[in-house]
């Protein structure tokens, strides 16, 4: 069996969907620094319509605060890239779909936007699955495309240790 890390993004979306199917849930994404990445390579497998209920992109402030409902105030005071933000991201995208669990993802790819509180490659993760919202920051380094595509390994990975937990409870 492949180490984690040593399968691709797509095996990885559709070992995810796989839990997902086993948990009979279905799973909705809510996006920002990584533009719809993973929605793109959930939806690239056949059969996810079995699992993927739907994807927000919502890169600017103003999409996060309309389609996911994140309070303006939440923004202005931890910023869009927090964990605060990811937690009311997630949250949001399971409230507004038919779906059971969640990933949200927020950050600074880069090149510009990074300050000294929060550099070039912090990303902030939010995922909710059996009822349980949890949040991570991450410092990625590398480019734009690099940071891009760490964020989207971790936040698949995140989601499959996550339904695999949930399972075993189960």
């Amino acid at each position: 069996m492949k180490n984690i890390a040593d399968i691709t993004l797509k095996e990885l979306a559709a070992k995810v969907g796989d839990r997902l199917l086993s948990c009979n849930e279905a799973l909705v994404t809510a996006e920002s620094c990584t533009g719809g990445w993973v929605s793109m390579l959930v939806t690239s497998i056949a059969g996810s319509s079995a699992w993927f209920d739907r994807g927000f992109v919502t890169y600017s402030n103003e999409a996060k605060q309309e389609m996911l409902a994140v309070d303006k105030l939440v923004i202005e005071i931890h910023g869009a890239v927090s964990e605060e933000v990811a937690r009311h991201m997630v949250q949001g995208a399971v409230e507004h779909s038919q779906a059971q669990a969640g990933l949200s993802v927020t950050g600074i790819a880069g090149p510009a936007g990074g300050t000294v509180e929060k550099p070039v490659g912090t990303v902030c993760f939010g995922w909710l699955v059996d009822g349980q919202c949890e949040t991570e920051t991450c410092y990625f380094s590398g480019d734009r495309e690099q940071i891009r595509e760490q964020s989207v390994r971790h936040v698949l990975t995140g989601m499959l240790a996550r339904l695999e937990r949930e399972n075993d409870r189960g």
